[in-house]
């Protein structure tokens, strides 16, 4: 079938990327699922930090390549041997497949999956099929999912249903932001009651780890104070309004000593990460959820971490299990508990994506919504 989507043509162009449009909006050709595998109509994508560090070079990935991983769509068909799923279910999309065979899938999310995480790098679906293709030539798959399309072919092990009522975009966010965000506070931080935690890099996951926070503390299940750090005032000031207890700067944080016995860093940055590292009180944990460029470099003092019992944690898509924990975080957006369309900064068309990727590198953005009519 024909479809139309946002086709990374060539990596490391030029900003503005407004004017030098890395992101071309195709016609392509879009194969039928083969066995294991869903057609899915997008419904909503959420442009993410994951797409941008494959178009400025961060990520080198095979191109041509659709990019997009965070979705929502609705279930068109299936291929030989899924019967789970049923045309229109709404479903999720997970950036990371979980082959269940693995070593690293019997950790119990705290390591990726091994086939999954090669299938990405290569830019192919899990089980090494494409369905992508323009003009004859192969395109590659972005993360499995290749969702900045009106229509997606995806393994099955790449979406997880979902009940209708949640809407497209709320359900998107679901898939990429609050598995991670949510996950470094749930699966990594594990606040206990009254335990303080920071966050600090307030963009679509660090907002999700915020939201999930404040959840916990009004359920009095876990945090006390809720601290949110960033450097854009008006990311603190939306922090503030999601329920944060108090917002710093990263200078302010340090002159004035606040630390946290959990804390979160969602900027992938390496300063970010010396900040996280140097606010986490004594005995406390660092979770990294954050993915900078592979040739970044921190610095940090060892012996602070062994005088003082300091644990630092990485966690890949918040150390989930998708098909375990979306189904939690839709039962907290259902009890209203956990209002993720907040992370919605803007919703916007497809052909607007390359200004929205300079939004987003501008640091103007939480989650910027695709909206597919």
């Amino acid at each position: 079938m024909k479809i139309t989507g946002a086709v990374l043509d060539e990596i490391g162009r030029e900003r503005p990327y407004a004017d030098s449009k890395p992101l071309s909006i195709s016609e392509l050709e879009l194969d039928a699922p083969g066995s294991g595998e869903v057609l899915i109509r997008i419904e909503a994508a959420g442009l993410c930090h994951s797409d941008l560090s494959v178009v400025d070079g961060s990520r080198v990935r095979p191109v041509p390549m659709l990019l997009g991983h965070e979705a929502s769509g609705v279930v068109v068909d299936t291929g030989h041997g899924v019967t789970d799923l049923e045309p229109g279910q709404r479903v999720v999309t997970v950036f990371l497949p979980r082959c269940g065979e693995c070593a690293n899938c019997a950790t119990d999310g705290k390591l990726p999956c091994t086939p999954g995480t090669t299938s990405n790098n290569d830019g192919v679906l899990l089980g090494d099929s494409t369905r992508l293709s323009r003009h004859g030539e192969t395109v590659a798959h972005h993360m499995g999912v290749s969702a900045f399309a009106t229509h997606a072919v995806v393994n099955r092990r790449s979406v997880v249903p979902v009940d209708n009522d949640i809407p497209p975009a709320a359900a998107a966010v679901l898939g990429c932001a609050v598995l991670t965000g949510g996950g470094a506070v749930l699966n990594s931080g594990k606040p206990a009651k009254g335990q303080d935690v920071m966050i600090v890099g307030l963009g679509g996951v660090g907002m999700a780890a915020l939201l999930t926070a404040v959840s916990l503390a009004a359920a009095s299940e876990a945090p006390g104070r809720i601290i949110g750090v960033d450097a854009n005032p008006d990311k603190l000031e939306r922090a503030r309004e999601l329920g944060a207890t108090s917002v710093y700067s990263p200078a302010e944080a340090a002159e004035l000593g606040i630390k946290a016995p959990v804390v979160i860093e969602a900027a992938g940055h390496p300063k970010a990460f010396e900040t996280a590292v140097a606010a986490t009180a004594v005995g406390g944990t660092t979770v990294t959820v954050g993915l900078p460029s592979p040739d970044a470099r921190s610095s940090i003092a060892p012996l602070g971490i062994t005088a003082e019992a300091r644990t630092i944690i990485g966690s890949y898509l918040g150390s989930a299990v998708p098909e375990h924990d979306i189904p939690v975080y839709a039962k907290m957006w259902r009890e209203g508990r956990l209002p993720v369309e907040e992370l919605a900064s803007a919703t916007i068309r497809l052909e607007d994506i390359n200004q929205a990727l300079d939004d987003l590198a501008d640091g103007n953005a939480v989650r910027q919504i695709i909206v597919f009519d």
